[in-house]
């Protein structure tokens, strides 16, 4: 989390009443700011540790309770660095990375990311699965997704991942179990064009369609009627090969139950008040916005209906047996523990599984039993509340 010196000016009291009706302490925001920052070091690059301290001119430090991870003072900055820029490290709180490594990702998972800007987490995902599996990012917003495009071609990690603009509640495409390097039939029995191998350069029509759509002022939020709309797909993706048919083809439940993501990482749209620099900024921007983005009851309301069909659309692209992951950078019970009991209490197939890589984290339970919390004062990382659920077979 970067994050520069902290305000201490006093928060306005309708912000506090919030704090108040959510068990949170003031000081969390309040209290000069020591939660450091931590960026993960590329798998492979451990004997260019001290390359990079020389380089960001920092001493890294280890993080005991989560692998690969370390942590520096909030305020030196890594964009600059040689190690950043030649994909080395890359900032990621150790709380998402905890959410992360609560999938129990094993070698040859099929992963779905179902709100994959802006990133970190999807390339943490893939650097655990290394060069077995496959990944789906999907997000609602392209320009973010691009940028998540972005940063898997500079970290090398794009060749088992498949990007997609799509709205999150909807989406419905299974990964591909069975990769064909043949030319593929189409249903009449002829040669139909096929997905070749990802070229960086658009074709000229498509670049071409989205100038006309920025002329426009056409929304950059994907549209929930609009087919998903493959923006990135890597060699090892199960994507070249395919014809567009084959890739969109619709699923009946029973094979989702059997083919579905082996894991599915639900890391919300929520309010961000668990961010502590997010709630800094307010300060700049004006308390009136806080008002607006954080406390407004009809957008939290709103919020948490999207968090909730979020979930379920998650869930019901899991397999049987398969492991998901629910997670968000709030500490409101309205959309953490309040949305894992609707959610629950609709889907018998659901069940919570026990963290159990959380023996030794520095967090504490949520409200619900087997849920996890993570705030600046219990964590020293970035507030995340993380739920742990499986399919059952019923």
């Amino acid at each position: 989390m970067d994050v520069g010196e902290t305000s201490t000016s006093p928060l306005p009291d309708a912000f506090l009443d919030f704090l108040k009706q959510n068990g949170l302490d003031p000081s969390i925001y309040t209290t000069s700011d020591s939660t450091p920052r931590y960026i993960r070091l590329k798998p492979g690059y451990e004997d260019f540790l001290e390359e990079i301290e020389a380089d960001i001119r920092c001493k890294l430090e280890r993080v005991c309770w989560l692998p690969n991870f370390y942590h520096l003072p909030p305020d030196v900055r890594i964009a600059s660095s040689k190690a950043y820029q030649e994909g080395k490290i890359y900032g990621i709180d150790a709380a998402s990375g905890a959410a992360v490594t609560a999938l129990d990702i094993s070698v040859g998972d099929h992963v779905l990311d179902l709100c994959a800007a802006p990133g970190a987490k999807l390339c943490m995902i893939l650097d655990i699965l290394g060069s077995s599996g496959s990944v789906t990012g999907v997000d609602v917003a392209k320009h973010r997704l691009a940028a998540c495009r972005t940063m898997l071609q500079k970290y090398g990690l794009g060749d088992h991942c498949r990007l997609f603009v799509a709205d999150g509640t909807g989406f419905s495409l299974l990964p591909v179990r069975v990769r064909s390097d043949s030319l593929l039939q189409s249903e009449n029995g002829e040669n139909s064009e096929v997905y070749r191998e990802w070229k960086s350069r658009r074709p000229w029509k498509e670049r071409k369609k989205e100038a006309i759509a920025r002329e426009k002022g056409v929304s950059k939020l994907f549209s929930p009627t609009q087919e998903p709309e493959l923006i990135f797909y890597g060699r090892y993706s199960g994507v070249v090969g395919l014809t567009k048919n084959e890739l969109y083809k619709k699923m009946p439940t029973t094979e989702v139950l059997q083919l579905g993501y082996d894991k599915v990482l639900v890391d919300a749209e929520c309010t961000h008040d668990g961010s502590i620099k997010h709630v800094q900024k307010f300060e700049q921007w004006g308390w009136t916005t806080l008002q607006r983005r954080v406390l407004d009851a009809e957008r939290t309301d709103d919020l948490t209906v999207l968090q909730l069909q979020l979930l379920i659309n998650g869930f019901r692209l899991l397999r049987v047996g398969g492991v998901l992951v629910y997670s968000t950078c709030s500490l409101t019970f309205a959309q953490n523990e309040d949305v894992v009991e609707r959610f629950l209490s609709a889907n018998t197939s659901a069940e919570l599984l026990e963290i159990t890589a959380a023996k030794n984290w520095p967090c504490k339970s949520g409200r619900i039993q087997k849920t996890l919390r993570f705030d600046p004062l219990t964590s020293n990382t970035s507030g995340l509340f993380v739920a742990k659920f499986t399919k059952l077979a019923i």
